[in-house]
């Protein structure tokens, strides 16, 4: 936006104005890039979810011509089955962003602040500016972990990240109930985008909590980032208010490629939990790696680890690695502006990070 003029700025509404949007990971076009920056799964999706797409495109004619099912009514089915809940519990939209900013118009704006740690997912903060949510910021402790008791206050919402990002540190199902309980006139949201990756979801608790709301996400665990799709799982008089929301917003949220892709994915559970495992071993592989190395690796539930080395700078660990074709994500903020993200890669992957820190760069 630097480029644009206040003159030209005359156009834009005082809102937009004053828009500080979020700044997504890097999806450079460089040769021989290892990327390790956006949490992207390492591993194709399952060869089903090809055939789905491939079966769309032979009827081409009408896949293309028709609107999709605004209700994505296949979608929904198949996270019901696959989730052990009624598919009148389901919400669907394109990636769990989509559904998070649902969910910030349909609950969030009240009186009272929505309440979610200093250090977490960056968009919302985005949000709330955007929708004009009052907010109140509540810090990890020195570990980076929530503090539940700081929850049991006057509030408008509450939304946590589940693994939380970019900790990559889990909350367990008990401190989550204990929020819910001490918060049974507000909208507790656990977003999971990372949950199954060594986390326990919230969703069997949705039963149970009329204020709960679990949201997650294909993009991580189901290697579907490039279809964008995104599902909620609460209570129908919570999923109703959503549905209102998305109805006066995009009616046909999801084509027909997505539903296509995603219901052939959640069909597919033995090639997840496959998978999803390789990525856990991997992890738990690196961690012990990089620590041999003198890194300071947080407990990580995600398919990502949260890392600082004490004898450099982060900042410039993170650019001696870029000049080795290794991306990395390094957040320059308070608390944080001494550790990398870095998203777990596949066994070799892994290893051309280790040896590349091994032997060029911390030798």
């Amino acid at each position: 936006m630097s480029s644009i003029t206040t003159e030209q700025m005359r156009f834009w509404s005082p809102e937009v104005r004053e828009l500080e949007p979020y700044v997504p990971g890097e999806q450079p076009k460089i040769q021989n890039l290892l990327k390790l920056n956006t949490n992207e799964n390492p591993y194709p999706p399952s060869p089903k979810v090809v055939a789905a797409v491939q079966a769309v495109l032979a009827n081409s004619a009408d896949a293309l011509r028709l609107y999709p099912d605004p209700d994505a009514s296949a979608l929904k089915q198949a996270i019901a089955k696959q989730q052990h809940v009624a598919v009148e519990t389901v919400f669907v939209g394109n990636g769990s962003d989509e559904v998070l900013a649902h969910i910030f118009k349909a609950f969030f704006i009240q009186d009272l602040p929505v309440l979610y740690p200093d250090i977490t997912y960056s968009f919302y903060p985005v949000y709330s500016q955007f929708f004009g949510v009052t907010t109140k910021v509540l810090p990890l402790n020195d570990n980076f972990e929530i503090v539940v008791a700081d929850y049991k206050q006057a509030n408008g919402g509450i939304i946590i990240t589940n693994p939380n990002a970019p900790t990559s540190i889990a909350l367990g199902l008990s401190a989550i109930e204990e929020v819910l309980q001490a918060n049974p006139d507000s909208v507790v949201v656990i977003d999971e985008a990372y949950v199954d990756f060594g986390a326990e979801s919230a969703v069997k608790l949705v039963e149970k909590y009329d204020n709960l709301v679990v949201c997650q996400t294909t993009s991580k665990s189901r290697s579907l980032a490039g279809l964008r799709v995104g599902f909620a799982i609460a209570q129908p008089h919570l999923i109703a208010a959503l549905q209102a929301v998305k109805n006066s917003f995009n009616s046909y949220p999801i084509d027909r490629f997505a539903i296509a892709a995603a219901v052939a994915s959640f069909e597919d559970q033995a090639y997840f939990e496959e998978h999803n495992q390789k990525v856990i071993n991997s992890r738990d592989k690196l961690v012990a790696q990089l620590s041999d190395l003198g890194f300071k690796v947080l407990p990580s539930s995600a398919n990502f680890i949260f890392a600082s080395l004490p004898s450099k700078d982060a900042g410039d660990l993170a650019a001696d690695l870029r000049e080795k074709g290794i991306i990395v994500r390094y957040f320059n903020k308070p608390r944080i502006n001494q550790f990398l993200r870095i998203t777990i890669g596949t066994d070799e992957q892994n290893q051309r990070l280790v040896d590349t820190l091994k032997h060029e760069i911390l030798k």
